[in-house]
């Protein structure tokens, strides 16, 4: 994986599970995507600037995917996730010498999660995310998770 050298241009997506119709959903001047997942879950994807650029909605698809990921392993795990459980991701796009490559940061947040527990469900939702395993190796991901 490149460590970029300087970053051009990043693209951020804040991820939530909404299970209430009735909250507020984006400010005026940022697109609200709401994403579906298998089984019906959906996901809003808040923080997206008006037209939004190649960064932020890969940045969009794969935090849709990876949430529904972290649910599916912690149910699997029989953990129950905090209800406000959320995903950062920033992806930049940037250089290295002549060449053009991306880096990803995520912000994983699973407030009162035992700090071993939650990375065991991150790190293992990225073995089952097909975005996670679609870059792995080619993209430098760094991960940051907060469970207070």
């Amino acid at each position: 994986m490149t460590k970029l050298e300087k970053v051009v241009y990043s693209g951020k997506t804040h991820t939530t599970v909404n299970r209430d119709p009735g909250v507020q959903r984006g400010d005026y001047g940022v697109v609200d995507i709401r994403l579906s997942a298998p089984g019906g879950d959906s996901h809003e994807i808040i923080a997206a600037e008006p037209h939004p650029t190649a960064e932020q909605l890969f940045a969009g698809a794969w935090s849709a995917c990876y949430i529904t990921a972290l649910g599916l392993v912690a149910a699997q795990k029989k953990v129950k996730l905090p209800p406000d459980y959320s995903l950062d991701i920033q992806i930049d796009l940037g250089q290295t010498g002549p060449g053009w490559f991306f880096n990803a940061r995520f912000t994983i947040r699973m407030p009162g999660l035992a700090q071993d527990v939650a990375e065991a469900i991150a790190n293992s939702a990225h073995q089952l995310c097909p975005y996670s395993r679609a870059v792995h190796e080619t993209i430098d991901l760094e991960q940051t998770i907060i469970t207070s």
